[in-house]
């Protein structure tokens, strides 16, 4: 008996380091698949503008304040379909501001049907006005319900040039087999992903607001690459914004104009992206 007491005894002791092991183990896992997610969806960006007749119109970027990348969203379909993918998105306070640290998302949806088979897409969303960003309040929206959206137009000088207003609160993009281009996705569900932004910023509980808002702990070397390419493709002041976020107050414009990008995103105390409580 005494035996078995002392083996029980030493499981006992050994149980929460292994636990403890355990848990280290999956957050590291966690963090390098976030990571990943924040690499492939730069990747999808670079490609995607690089394509010139078929990237995202510059005119469409620059009036963005919000854009989401979701790379390989997977489809399957037999007469009755669905989607889901995982993926990033910033946000920006006005057309000036730079964007803030991404904000891990997902999308799901379904469709019904003459249908069947499995396909990988690339998608892009592109938020126009602030109300198509504030419609991810409560922590997730229907697209075309909360907010209206349509299939984007492509090329350099696509249609919305020269329609500063726009027809839609949000602009929806695929990329299917090297095709790029609008898609219709109303109906689809675009909501936080809790669990994924714990993982990549190592923090238990975080909230979009605390990420969008600068109050958690800065992204990955992936995420200031992902912001940096995002920057690139947003012309006009939208480009110089990020780099203005790094140097201290000292150069900043007037205090009279304006405060550094720092304190600009530290500004709103509350944002639309919040979960529920």
């Amino acid at each position: 008996m005494s035996k078995r007491y002392k083996l029980g005894t030493a499981l006992l002791l050994l149980a929460p380091l292994a636990l403890a092991q355990i848990l280290v183990s999956a957050a590291r896992a966690g963090a390098a698949r976030e990571e990943g997610r924040l690499l492939t969806a730069t990747e999808v960006l670079e490609e995607v503008q690089g394509m010139p007749d078929q990237r995202i119109p510059d005119a469409l970027l620059a009036h963005a304040y919000g854009i989401a990348v979701i790379p390989d969203v997977t489809n399957l379909a037999f007469i009755f379909g669905g989607r889901h993918g995982n993926g990033v998105m910033s946000v920006r306070r006005d057309l000036n501001a730079p964007w803030s640290n991404p904000v891990c998302v997902a999308l799901t949806g379904g469709s019904w049907g003459l249908q069947a088979g499995v396909q990988s897409a690339d998608i892009i969303l592109v938020f126009t006005t602030q109300r198509g960003v504030e419609g991810v309040s409560g922590g997730k929206f229907t697209l075309g319900a909360d907010a209206s959206v349509a299939a984007g137009p492509v090329g350099r000088q696509g249609s919305v040039s020269t329609d500063p207003t726009f027809n839609a609160e949000i602009y929806s993009y695929a990329r299917t087999r090297g095709l790029f281009g609008g898609i219709a996705l109303e109906g689809s569900v675009l909501a936080i992903d809790r669990s994924a932004n714990a993982s990549l910023y190592h923090q238990q509980g975080i909230t979009a607001t605390d990420i969008i808002s600068g109050r958690s702990s800065p992204p990955p070397e992936a995420g200031q690459r992902f912001l940096a390419r995002l920057a690139s493709s947003a012309h006009g002041a939208v480009r110089a914004a990020p780099a203005a976020a790094a140097p201290a107050a000292a150069t900043a414009p007037p205090p009279a104009q304006s405060a550094p990008p720092p304190s600009a995103a530290d500004a709103p105390r509350t944002y639309p992206l919040e979960e529920p409580k």
